[in-house]
């Protein structure tokens, strides 16, 4: 079962496609349709590809951010920054 469509609907289709464009054009439409899902599933693998890239480049921007903020707290208690006068 494909896209929720049983086998009988399946070969009602198959033969309403025969009917419209003859036995002659089925490899062509194949050929087609193939071409189609390749360049579908190519387009979507791209857009995988690029959005884990951009998934990583957060990632490595908020690894260095909080390094950033873990050196700065060292700082402000070394120096005692900030310090409270009572």
């Amino acid at each position: 079962m494909i896209l929720f469509i049983s086998g009988g609907e399946v070969i009602f289709i198959v033969l309403a496609i025969l009917l419209l464009f003859g036995a002659d054009k089925l490899p062509e439409i194949a050929r087609m349709a193939g071409k189609g899902i390749r360049q579908f599933k190519d387009a979507a693998e791209d857009i995988k590809n690029e959005v884990s890239k951009e998934e990583n480049e957060v990632v490595d921007d908020l690894k260095e951010i909080k390094k950033t903020a873990d050196d700065i707290k060292k700082n402000v208690k070394k120096y005692k920054i900030f310090e409270n006068n009572d």
